[in-house]
Parts: C-alpha cells; sequence; structure tokens
C-alpha cells in the first residue's frame, strides 16, 4: 500500500502537481467505467434519481483527485452509490409505487385541449413554456395541443389533435 501512495501521493493538501494528475485520470477512467456499466441515464436527462446522483458523484470524485479525502474510501463510497443507483433503479421498476416516489409521474397539463390550471401552477408551467414545447414539436398553434404532460425529466411533451378531426 505504501507503494501506491508514493505513486497517487497523500490523503491530504500536500500531494504534488503530478500525483493529483495521476489521481484525475485513475477517477478520470473509474467514472467512465462507472457510467458505462453502472446506468447510461446517471448522466443523462432523467429523473431526480440520476440528476442527484450526477452531482453527488462529481463532489466526491472531484474530493479523491484534489486529496481532500481519502482515496480508495471515496472510490469505495463512490462505487458503492453507483450500485445503490442501480438498486433503486431495480426495484423502480419491478415496484411502480416505489418508482413514482424515487423518480417521479408525468403532469397532465393539459388535456383533451384544455389546460388544467391547478397543474400549471404547482408545477410553475407559463403558458410561454407551453408554447416552447410546441415550437419544438412544430406545432404553430398552441390551441391545437390536444394533451400536454410535464415529464419525469422536466420536459414537457406535447401531442396535437388529429389533423383529420
Amino acid at each position: 500500500m505504501e507503494d501506491i501512495y508514493s505513486i497517487i501521493g497523500p490523503d491530504s493538501d500536500q500531494i504534488k502537481w503530478w500525483q493529483m494528475g495521476i489521481r484525475g485520470v485513475l477517477v478520470f477512467m473509474l467514472a467512465i467505467f462507472m457510467v458505462r456499466y453502472g446506468d447510461r441515464r446517471i448522466f443523462g436527462k432523467s429523473s431526480a434519481l440520476d440528476i442527484v446522483l450526477g452531482i453527488i458523484l462529481g463532489s466526491i470524485l472531484s474530493r479523491a483527485i484534489t486529496g481532500n479525502s481519502p482515496f480508495f474510501q471515496t472510490i469505495f463510497t463512490t462505487l458503492l452509490l453507483v450500485f445503490l443507483h442501480w438498486l433503486l433503479s431495480y426495484i423502480s421498476f419491478h415496484f411502480h409505487g416505489f418508482g413514482s416516489y424515487v423518480k417521479g409521474d408525468e403532469v397532465a397539463l393539459i388535456k383533451e385541449g384544455k389546460m388544467v390550471d391547478g397543474n400549471l401552477r404547482s408545477n410553475n408551467i407559463t403558458f410561454k413554456d407551453i408554447c416552447e414545447a410546441c415550437r419544438k414539436n412544430s406545432i404553430e398553434d398552441p390551441e391545437k395541443v390536444k394533451d400536454a404532460f410535464l415529464e419525469r425529466s422536466g420536459e414537457i411533451t406535447v401531442f396535437a389533435f388529429d389533423k383529420k378531426s
């Protein structure tokens, strides 16, 4: 173990510039491994569960690079959190109620062409937000929106009335 610390430096602010560089490369490679094999959605625009893990991983891994926390304990904690993310995602897949708690549910903003004012208000969604979602989906007129949902990711999905109607 002494040999590894001569390469990566001590767990303190006394590490040398090149030791911090080695730590950075090691943490970078580990992060790629964790994202690749943990869950690809960790850093995607997804649920609160995914976003929170992304923020925490960035914070913890930076401490491993700078020596502000013990290197191996920090790496262990990071791997443990990626496993926890996988476990919660697995449980969420198999138990819908738990998945709704951890990941959230979509919220109807427009139903059958009528605004659901309570849901718009409670989620701080404005008419301009609906218009933006319409533009992203090539719908020129918000009056042509049949249904709109605030998704778990924070995106707004809109569906237009059928052109035949």
